[in-house]
């Protein structure tokens, strides 16, 4: 999975999805993605700004996120995925991941 392709995956998961009033963003290797839900409307872009929560996981576990192949708490648990700041945002990742 590139990360043009990890982006649009969560664009469209995420135009599906109410706004949760903060931020969170991925860090790959590669690059990032953040989630920005602080307006009307779930915004997706490649920016690398603060975030009220950063996600850091490889592309490869990313996409076993994506597919269902990897529980997220299961995931965070075993230290595929760390977790900086907000847990209470990390919480909502299921929603935007499954």
């Amino acid at each position: 999975m590139s990360l043009a392709t990890a982006t649009e995956s969560i664009k469209a998961k995420a135009a599906t999805e109410d706004t949760f009033g903060s931020t969170i963003k991925f860090n790959f290797e590669e690059g990032c993605i953040l989630l920005d839900g602080t307006g009307d409307v779930n915004k997706v872009s490649n920016e690398d700004s603060e975030s009220a929560c950063t996600v850091n996981v490889s592309l490869e576990n990313f996409e076993k996120l994506l597919a269902g192949d990897l529980n997220p708490m299961m995931a965070f648990m075993s230290g595929k995925i760390k977790v900086d700041g907000d847990m209470s945002l990390a919480m909502k990742l299921p929603q935007f991941l499954g």
